[in-house]
Parts: C-alpha cells; structure tokens; sequence
C-alpha cells in the first residue's frame, strides 16, 4: 500500500471507529451507554454559544439523542463524572482506572488543593454525611467576615478537592451545577475498586485509544499524563500486542510511529457517504490537535480564548467533515430568547470540491443542528471565500 492510500485507509478507520461515518451505537439511552462505553469518554464543558460540548458529541453520533439521557444513566449508576484528560463522563464499569488519579490527590501529590484546611474538609464531608446530597451553594453562608473556613469559597474548594480524591462524586446536576454525595452511597456494590497496577493502567489507556480511535500513537495515548513511567509502560504494552500480532506499527512519512489493530489494517473501509459533520470543538475526534492536522491537513484550534483582534475564524468555529475531509469551519451562535440560530462566519477551506456536492447535505444538517439548539430560523451572516456567499444565503435566508 502506498503512502497515499495508507493515509486514506487511516482517515477512514478512525471516522469509523470514532461513530461518524456509521451510526454503530444504535439509538436512545442505550446508544449513549454504548457510545461512552466505546469511546472511553465524552468531555464535559460549560460553555453554552451552542448546545454545551457533551451533548453536541453524543448528538452527532447518535441521531434521536436527547440531552436528558446522561442525566438519567447518571442517576442508573452507569456512568459517572471524573478526569479523562479533563472533566469527563466516564462508563461506571471504568471507575478502577480513575482511581490511579484519585489517589494521587489523596496521598497529597497534587500541587493542588495543597492548603486546604482539614477542618474545612471534615465540616464539609460530614454535612453531607448527614444532610445527603449538596451543591456548592448550599454552603453559602451569611456571613462576611473574611477568611470564616465555612464561608463558600473555602468550601466550594474542599468539595473540589473531596470530589478529586474519590471521596465524593457527583450523583446529578442543578443545571450545570453539580450535586455532590459519598461516594459509597453512589458507587454500585458490584464495581470493581481495585487499583489497578501500572501496566494494567497502562493497558487500559492503550485498549481505549486503539478501540476509539483505531490509529493511535505513544504521544496521543499519553496525552497530558506526564512521567517516563507511563510512557514506558505504554510502550511496552505495545510491544506484547505486537508480538502476539494483535497490534501493527505503521510507518508514514512526516509521522510519529502509529499503531492500528491488525484486524483493522487488513479490514477493506469504504469510502464514507457524502454526509457533512458539524463537530464541538471538544468532540473525541478532534480534541487532539497535532493528531488532526497530521491524519486530516486541518489545522483546528479554538479561539474564544484567544483575544478578539487576533481571531481569524471566530468565537466559536466548529469544524465541518465532509466525507472524510474537514472542508472548512463555521462560527455559530444560539440565540435562544428569539430561538433564530446564526452563521456568524462560514469559512469554507477546501474550495476544490464542487459546492453542490456539500451545500446540500451542509443545510440539512445545519438545519438539524438548530432544531437541536431549539431554534426554529436560520441566518447566515458572513461567508469566506465571498464568490460562495450567495449560494450559501439562498440555502438559508
């Protein structure tokens, strides 16, 4: 296979295997439970110019999602909240590999949390002890003395602290707000809280990147996990899969060294349907930056963080896959109170494709993406290049 076909083989593989060329995980409640429990993780975000991070990712891969079926699971006690390689709903069977992060925190390893006053944390566990499950708020207090350890911003910090520690999850949310109760009065009697060792944790990192995303290498199965431990013992996992000829290392020019599933690699992956993705920003498929502009040429980074005069694509861009190539990004906007969901700027990058062959399938699903955000108008506002500006107006205004 040449260098070209094998890129094609890798982009396909991991667009199947990340649910967005084929819709594997079913439908309803328990495509979600089938999706997270695939995918390893879906990344929790609070910002809301579009439907919030974590519902957006499972929506594009799940078509009839509602967002009220992680609040459900969560309360089923099948899945939970905690750290991927950031705030995160995890599939309860995968408690055991957060404790590794939880302990760490325990044992006072952290840089963080570092001075929290044992009384605080105490006064905060045993409250809920007895009063049952609290949010932050609740331990608002009238007072304005400054520096009173009841007061809520000391709290709020031990609850945080309590929570990344393993003593307290999350049991449901106000909103956005979390709910916080003992973990032994959440966690099933049925799961599995053995620490796992380090190569064990070693091979569920590797396991969860090669089913997720069928391509993977060293550095993404690492990513944010720092220390030569790790990635040894990463790499040594890998090496036993490729001595039982279960994992392929494969070699493309311009790469690091990646790593595929022999079954995957000899598997024959159509070509995607002409179907257009409009992704979050956090989505699973995208969130590694280096890994999307080395398997795709698209260059993605998110700009609400980056100050406004210097911002080339917009508050708020979303990428659009096209097949299996992202052709562009646009900057969206729900404007809720008047339910009319707005292009801000539709930036469209690979003008080598024929506008016919997308515009279409981009409306329809522009149109799906604003029923979602409970929005009933559409209005495009900017497009680039301006030569597509009036087709693109006339699919929406």
């Amino acid at each position: 296979m040449n260098q070209s076909s094998m890129l094609k083989q890798l982009q396909r593989i991991t667009l199947q295997r990340q649910g967005l060329t084929t819709q594997s995980f079913g439908k309803g409640k328990k495509a979600v439970l089938s999706a997270l429990e695939h995918l390893g993780y879906i990344q929790i975000d609070t910002l809301s110019v579009i439907e919030r991070a974590h519902h957006h990712t499972l929506w594009t891969r799940i078509p009839d999602y509602k967002n009220e079926y992680l609040a459900q699971l969560t309360e089923e006690r099948k899945v939970f909240e905690y750290w991927f390689h950031a705030a995160s709903y995890l599939p309860i069977t995968n408690f055991r590999f957060a404790l590794p992060q939880m302990l760490y925190f325990k044992r006072g390893k952290s840089r963080y949390y570092k001075n929290v006053d044992p009384k605080i944390l105490t006064y905060v566990n045993d409250r809920i002890r007895i009063e049952g499950p609290l949010k932050a708020r609740d331990f608002q207090s009238t007072s304005k003395k400054p520096g009173s350890w009841w007061n809520w911003k000391p709290t709020k910090t031990a609850l945080e602290k309590l929570f990344m520690q393993g003593d307290l999850m999350v049991c449901g949310r106000d909103g956005m707000e979390k709910i916080y109760d003992l973990t032994e009065r959440v966690l099933p009697d049925t799961i599995n809280t053995a620490e796992p060792t380090p190569m064990e944790y070693a091979a569920y990192l590797v396991n969860t990147h090669l089913r997720a995303y069928g391509v993977t290498s060293v550095k993404q199965i690492t990513h944010l996990r720092t220390g030569k431990e790790i990635r040894k013992n990463v790499e040594r996992v890998l090496q036993i899969m490729i001595e039982d000829k279960l994992v392929q290392e494969i070699n493309v020019d311009g790469f690091p060294k990646m790593y595929t599933t022999s079954k995957l690699l000899e598997t024959s992956i159509k070509e995607p349907p002409s179907k257009i993705k409009i992704l979050s920003p956090f989505d699973n498929a995208i969130i590694h930056r280096e890994r999307l502009e080395q398997l795709f040429n698209f260059g993605y980074r998110l700009e609400c963080y980056t100050p406004k005069a210097k911002r080339k694509y917009g508050y708020f861009s979303l990428p659009i896959l096209f097949g299996n190539e992202f052709i562009g990004r646009v900057d969206c906007k729900a404007h809720r109170k008047n339910k009319e969901f707005e292009l801000i700027h539709l930036h469209i990058e690979n003008t080598n494709i024929d506008i016919t062959s997308w515009l279409e399938p981009f409306s329809e699903t522009v149109e799906q993406l604003a029923t979602f955000n409970k929005c009933v108008s559409i209005k495009a506002k900017k497009v680039s290049p301006a030569s597509k500006r009036n087709n693109i107006r006339a699919a929406f205004n």
